[in-house]
């Protein structure tokens, strides 16, 4: 299975510090954010990954090199032009997902010590989410797990972590450009082919200053495990 992580956001939250840093090379703990994700994936077995970008992405790409140093082989995305979540990873779909395999998906502001090897390797239906506890700052939650089946509408709704696994089949109609990832997977759970699970372990959403810096401190404290 490969691997994707969308780091093509403006970081616009995070600036000052995203004016001349993209938000998955801002370090918490000693190391960029966005090197928990490739260490922890190639660690689970996941070592063909693909990152998209967009601003300051030549950093990324500099940064991170062919990704030999953390024995994983990285390629990447360039977007010349915003293609949101679903139109970034339409674009690579051929890459991900050769002969149609499911393929992995993990946001890259995000912080979790989710295990990447618990991820399932097959699909019974197009996707498979990973939800955790709502944050305070996202009190209403995104969707409903009941039975291992993630719905769109339910009385206890949870947050997506932003860690998936995908298949093509999810795409299907879809064209060349911008869209959103969200109402395809909405589409998909109002036919039952979402599964689901929930994440009762460590998750940040590291979209403001003070978020970052808390994280930074938990990890530099060991409240938290960077490894």
């Amino acid at each position: 299975m490969r691997a994707m992580i969308l780091a093509a956001g403006l970081g616009t939250r995070m600036r000052p510090l995203t004016l001349i840093t993209p938000k998955p090379l801002l370090r918490v703990g000693g190391k960029a954010l966005i090197e928990y994700h490739i260490e922890r994936l190639v660690a689970a077995g996941f070592d063909e990954i693909i990152v998209n970008h967009a601003w300051l992405g030549e950093q990324i790409e500099a940064y991170l090199g062919d990704g030999a140093r953390y024995g994983a082989r990285l390629c990447y995305s360039a977007e010349g032009e915003p293609l949101e979540t679903g139109g970034g990873i339409f674009r690579v779909l051929e890459w991900l997902s050769p002969a149609g395999a499911p393929f992995v998906v993990v946001n890259g502001d995000v912080f979790t010590d989710y295990p990447f090897s618990q991820l399932p390797r097959a699909l019974e239906g197009d996707a498979h989410l990973v939800l955790v506890a709502n944050p305070q700052h996202h009190p209403q939650g995104d969707f409903a797990l009941a039975h291992g089946r993630i719905e769109a509408e339910g009385t206890e709704r949870y947050t997506f972590c932003g860690v998936s696994v995908q298949s093509a089949a999810l795409y299907a109609g879809c064209m060349a450009g911008a869209f959103a990832l969200a109402p395809l997977l909405r589409r998909a759970m109002g036919q039952g082919r979402v599964s689901g699970e929930y994440h009762d372990g460590c998750w940040v959403d590291v979209g403001t200053v003070e978020r970052l810096q808390q994280l930074d401190k938990d990890l530099r404290e060991k409240q938290l495990d960077g490894n």
